[in-house]
């Protein structure tokens, strides 16, 4: 009898510990297959960011942190076309997706799956241009009243906020008259500046030869040999005291005619008035003669 309870004792705890091995064995398998479920889903996340970063993509424009400045430029890229929009809203879609399958994964038992993925949390829940809203509430339903997705955020504003004025139908309304109109073409480059002085490099120039001081208090100098001067024998004498010679014949002005009608009818003489006599200058008088030096006394 003590034997057969001793025997049933032992199976007992052989089958315990069988038990204990295999929930171990299957909380292993679990935890294997929850971090394997995470890595996939940090690395679809890692995927998306890097695509968001392609050259001349206007995704990255939607991570929500980039400040008023640079947020109104992304606007117009994103809303620049409906290719654009259509892209963003996939890109915002893939992202939601990868969060929603992650909260599910936190419900599981994995605490690490939402941690790894705050950015991209914290950039759907700032939802600059109410993307995030929009393909909430035409994907899963949603409307201020009642949306079980908004569940996975902390911070739930900015997409209450969004599905309430429908934010994103605004954008779209604002662009879409712009869209498949021709854009206005691209300025003439403008002429480069001349160099400034400090970088262009100096260039010798010849001073020029230096000149005569200029005399301002009229002391007399040497005149240069290239000038020529006239001698004073070669100027004939003038003397002012002379009698002016008269004019020839030829010179005089000739007598004016007068009209005797005319002349008689005015009550004066028909006889032209002879014209005045230039006055004679009076001779001209002798010099006086030098007075004889005095001699001595």
């Amino acid at each position: 009898m003590t034997r057969r309870l001793f025997g049933s004792a032992a199976a007992i705890v052989v089958a315990a510990a069988a038990g204990v091995i295999v929930v171990a064995v299957l909380q292993h398998f679990a935890t294997s297959e929850q971090a394997a479920e995470r890595r996939a889903l940090i690395e679809r996340s890692a995927a998306l960011t890097r695509a968001a970063l392609a050259p001349g993509s206007a995704l990255a424009c939607l991570d929500g942190a980039i400040g008023e400045t640079a947020g109104d430029a992304c606007e117009k890229a994103v809303f620049a076309s409906p290719g654009a929009v259509a892209a963003a809203v996939a890109y915002e879609g893939e992202r939601l997706s990868i969060l929603a399958a992650a909260f599910d994964l936190s419900k599981q038992g994995d605490a690490q799956v939402m941690a790894a993925l705050a950015g991209a949390r914290r950039a759907v829940e700032l939802d600059r241009y109410g993307l995030a809203a929009h393909v909430l509430a035409v994907r899963e339903g949603c409307t201020v009243a009642q949306c079980p997705a908004l569940a996975m955020f902390t911070d739930t504003t900015a997409l209450n906020a969004n599905l309430k004025a429908q934010a994103f139908e605004t954008y779209v309304a604002r662009y879409a008259p712009d869209w498949g109109k021709p854009t206005e073409p691209a300025l003439p480059p403008v002429a480069a500046a001349p160099p400034s002085a400090e970088a262009t490099p100096a260039v010798a120039v010849a001073a020029p030869p230096p000149s005569e001081p200029h005399d301002t208090q009229g002391t007399a100098r040497p005149v240069d040999k290239r000038w020529k001067f006239p001698s004073a024998d070669s100027i004939p004498a003038v003397s002012i005291m002379n009698t002016e010679p008269k004019l020839s014949k030829s010179a005089e002005l000739p007598e004016p005619k007068v009209d005797p009608d005319l002349a008689k009818a005015l009550g004066g003489n028909a006889a032209p008035a002879k014209r005045d006599e230039p006055a004679r200058l009076p001779p001209a008088r002798p010099q006086a003669e030098a007075a004889p030096a005095a001699g001595p006394r």
